[in-house]
């Protein structure tokens, strides 16, 4: 079953996964859901209550992953909120976020709409414009209740645009809740993407539109040949330098020539020594080769050599709860040759980008007209040279800092919608920042070099993020019609409504004073008859008065 969330639900799953990927663990410990409506008064009866059997278990938890996105001036953007100096008190926003292939999962069993009780998404792209996140087309929806036993999949193919260029999308997403047993099924929430390539940043709008010629630099202390008309926004001729981005990743900064999959999931599994069920959500990404440069003398490659996977599991209680994650294994490898290795005890590597100066000519003979990059020069005759000191002979314009992101999680003893414990983990297989450098600053007018910010691009590979809440001893599996597996059905006297006025008195009264009427009307039909008398009346006499003409 194919359907599309109201614009209330659609919203905040199309943009939750680029919303939380910043620091999903450092996050308010919430979970965003339909308000449930609440009395005016005091004494004003409740909206509605649930009819029939009502499931026991309480599970709450989240997974989402995005195989890419791509940040422009992260940090730069403060949050707007209704409450006016609040948002200065908020983790600032990027001014443009750009994600591709999203999949999340989520349950919550306290979710006031029924079909808020698990949700599967499979995004093609998601947008978000200094914090602002608008509804996005194209997604595959699964949503529970009513139950789902079959997923749903579909090709789902993103608009043509400039910063960046995907193949087909394949989602998936399924969605599952019980009527009586709530989230005690196989897999509550499953979704999956996968794309059959995906080319990032041909030009970099962040940076100021300048050329060369443009700089505070003495034109003859560059190589020999170089072109001065070349701009920054494409770094010195190393990227396109603008249009559509190709889809086969020439020209672009980054990009991945083979398929790249994800999978969130959000489900139950069995607690040692208990018959309780532990709320697990786990967030997995498959992952091949990754291009940075592509097109040029100094492509780097990247060999992911470990597929990460995040797993986040809450039993309730902070003893036995915990997070698996698998940490990725980079290598980077620029002419067959291994250049770096990023992994838990190495997980950054800066690569600096610069204009070649006349030393390097003097040294290698003719250069490429492409700048330097992580002190590879391009030579005409010499091919790929090392340069084994950069001072005095590279002019550093950016750096590329590569990473893998370590694992940040938090936790947190929650008493609302019920005591437990959440506990909530983030990762990412692979971060590059474009970083501008003090050189650059000084080589800009100053009035762009004022606003120049701490980081012109980022793009994140593989963002992973879970969470996880359960109740306090685990979720229990019954209805509150049997008995439940890890004990005894709760007991105690069913709370009565409010009485709000005489409204709830009218119809006992009315049969009341019915039932009194027939009765007596039965009495008096029973009762057996005698016949009355009339009643004397008195009636006045006049006194007799003799006639004064008698009669003979």
């Amino acid at each position: 079953m194919r359907r599309r969330l109201p614009r209330s639900a659609a919203l905040p799953a199309a943009a939750a996964l680029l919303l939380l990927s910043a620091a999903p663990a450092n996050a308010d410990p919430t979970y965003p859901t339909t308000p449930i409506p609440q009395p005016a008064s005091s004494g004003q009866a409740p909206i509605s209550a649930p009819i029939g059997p009502q499931p026991l278990g309480q599970a709450v938890g989240d997974a989402g992953t995005a195989l890419g996105i791509i940040r422009l001036l992260p940090n730069a953007v403060t949050t707007s909120t209704i409450l006016p100096g609040f948002g200065e008190t908020l983790p600032k926003q990027s001014a443009l976020e750009a994600g591709m292939g999203l999949s999340s999962a989520s349950a919550n069993s306290d979710a006031y709409l029924s079909y808020e009780k698990a949700v599967a998404q499979a995004s093609p792209f998601g947008l978000s414009v200094g914090g602002n996140a608008p509804q996005t087309p194209g997604s595959v929806v699964q949503t529970a209740l009513p139950d789902n036993p079959q997923p749903i999949s579909g090709g789902l193919n993103a608009p043509p645009n400039p910063l960046l260029n995907i193949g087909l999308l394949n989602g998936s997403a399924h969605a599952r809740w019980s009527p009586t047993l709530g989230p005690c099924v196989d897999t509550i929430a499953d979704a999956s993407t996968s794309v059959a390539s995906l080319s990032l940043l041909n030009v970099i709008p962040s940076m100021p539109n300048l050329g060369l010629d443009k700089l505070a630099l003495d034109p003859s202390t560059l190589a020999k040949g170089f072109d001065l008309t070349k701009g920054l926004q494409s770094l010195g001729g190393l990227l396109q330098g603008g249009g559509q981005t190709a889809a086969n990743g020439t020209g672009s900064l980054l990009s991945l020539p083979n398929t790249l999959s994800s999978r969130s999931q959000v489900k139950l599994v069995d607690v040692p020594g208990s018959k309780n069920k532990a709320v697990q959500s786990t967030s997995t990404l498959q992952a091949a080769d990754i291009e940075i440069l592509k097109g040029t003398p100094l492509a780097l490659s990247i060999k992911v050599a470990s597929q990460p996977t995040l797993k986040v599991t809450s039993t309730g209680d902070a003893k036995t709860s915990k997070v698996d994650y698998t940490a990725p294994v980079l290598t980077i490898e620029a002419a067959g040759k291994t250049l770096y290795t990023l992994d838990a005890a190495h997980p950054t590597k800066d690569i600096p980008i610069g204009l070649p100066l006349t030393g390097l000519s003097d040294q290698f003979g003719q250069l490429n007209d492409i700048p330097v990059v992580g002190g590879l020069v391009s030579t005409l005759t010499k091919g790929i040279q090392q340069v084994g000191n950069t001072a005095g002979t590279v002019l550093d314009l950016g750096v590329l800092r590569l990473s893998i992101a370590g694992l940040d999680q938090k936790s947190a003893q929650m008493t609302t919608p019920f005591k437990g414990f959440q506990l909530g983990a983030s990762a990412r297989l692979f971060d590059l920042q474009l970083l501008p450098t003090t050189k650059l600053k000084s080589l800009l007018p100053a009035d762009q070099a004022k606003n120049l910010p701490s980081s012109l691009a980022q793009l994140s590979l593989g963002e992973q993020v879970a969470r996880a809440y359960a109740p306090t001893g685990g979720v229990i599996c019954g209805s509150t019609t049997t008995p439940p597996a890890g004990g005894e059905a709760p007991k105690g006297p069913v709370k009565n409504l409010a009485y709000t006025g005489g409204a709830y008195d009218t119809v006992p009264l009315f049969w009341t004073g019915t039932a009194m009427l027939l009765l007596g009307a039965v009495m008096v039909a029973a009762m057996p008859g005698t016949r009355r008398r009339p009643l004397a009346v008195a009636v006045e006499e006049k006194p007799f008065k003799p006639s004064p003409r008698p009669r003979e």
